[in-house]
């Protein structure tokens, strides 16, 4: 979801970048314009980001991040993203009245979580539902837990430990057409999965050098339990149009968090963020382990930091979920978004821009 700390050069380069948007902004602000966006936000009365949305029992449930304020300044290790707990949201058909359920899980019943309960997704098995969460424990190790509930909306009760072999954050849970479920997890600079790049813990913000392959995500397919993997989770490889595995320095195309799949036309769509160039780009590959070709761009940069989306079909239409900082304006209090997308007829993606 956020960054931490990593190398100078690229730091200055983010630093004036985020400088020039800053910028950009004020210049706005002082003509008294502001971008128009295609759509408002779902809530106002809590800040949501991270949507991963499900159709469930025939309505739309999104469980998305549940932003706070605690008073932390932005910093590159994301300490200011202290999320606590999770809120589900739902509606009838998009545009309809949407609800806001109670606490759907709190930290503070996960044995094993210590802080900061970010990007959360759900699943559905034979009338029960699953909560899939990354949170740090007791050490600040992000690993990723499930909670089991009766209803879309909850409440969950957290299993006593992590998923084994669960590292990093940012899970995504997909139902392939045969029953299967598959997880899509990993997040580089401040989901730690830079830690696990030999195999075991080493705790270092170092990343590959800019000629060197980068950081991938990982899957895992889920056991019937729900619970734990069949085996162990592996990279899923993403290579570019010729073939070749994307690189580190690569920044509009290589991996950083936010995974998503979604299947169209018989294509597995995996999608994610790139993080600091702020797009959610997709790729598309024959079976659920890949590997994936990259293919292009769904979503544009939007207001604030980060960028992190779902795609779902509801009654014959795809929509994209997503977040931006329309209420308030700051990195750390977004609100979640949807917005129709479109499939064209070569099974390419329309890129959405967020603003008029």
């Amino acid at each position: 979801m956020k960054s931490t700390l990593f190398p100078l050069g690229l730091a200055l380069a983010t630093f004036t970048l985020a400088c020039h948007s800053a910028e950009q902004t004020e210049e706005k602000k002082t003509e008294g314009e502001s971008p128009e966006p295609i759509s408002q936000p779902l809530v106002s009365e809590i800040y949501t980001a991270d949507p991963s949305a499900h159709v469930f029992e025939g309505k739309i449930y999104v469980y998305p991040s549940h932003d706070i304020d605690v008073g932390i300044p932005d910093d590159d290790l994301g300490s200011q993203y202290a999320m606590k707990d999770y809120r589900v949201l739902s509606m009838d058909k998009p545009g309809g009245e949407v609800q806001v359920h109670g606490v759907a899980l709190d930290i503070a019943d996960v044995p094993w979580a210590g802080r900061q309960m970010w990007a959360p997704d759900a699943a559905e098995k034979d009338g029960k539902y699953y909560l899939y969460f990354p949170a740090k424990d007791k050490e600040d190790i992000f690993h990723i837990g499930v909670a089991v509930g009766d209803k879309p909306e909850g409440p969950f009760v957290a299993e006593p430990e992590p998923i084994p072999g669960s590292i990093s954050m940012d899970p995504a849970v997909f139902q392939d057409d045969d029953g299967s479920y598959y997880m899509y997890f990993g997040g580089i600079w401040g989901g730690q999965l830079q830690y696990w790049s030999t195999g075991e813990l080493v705790k270092t913000e170092e990343q590959p050098a800019d000629n060197e392959p980068g950081l991938l995500p990982k899957v895992a397919q889920l056991n019937a339990d729900m619970k734990t993997f069949v085996q162990a989770p592996k990279d899923l490889q993403i290579w570019d149009e010729n073939g070749a595995v994307i690189l580190s320095g690569n920044h509009d195309k290589r991996f950083f968090e936010a995974s998503w799949m979604h299947k169209y036309e018989g294509k597995y769509y995996f999608s994610y963020s790139t993080g600091d160039t702020h797009k959610i780009v997709y790729a598309v590959g024959d079976n659920p382990f890949g590997p994936f070709t990259y293919k292009g761009v769904v979503l544009n940069p939007v207001q604030g930091w980060t960028n992190h989306h779902s795609i779902v079909e509801f009654e014959g239409q795809w929509y994209l979920f997503y977040h931006d900082t329309q209420l308030s304006g700051k990195n750390h209090l977004r609100n979640v978004k949807m917005t129709p997308l479109r499939h064209l007829d070569d099974g390419s993606i329309e890129t959405i821009t967020a603003y008029k």
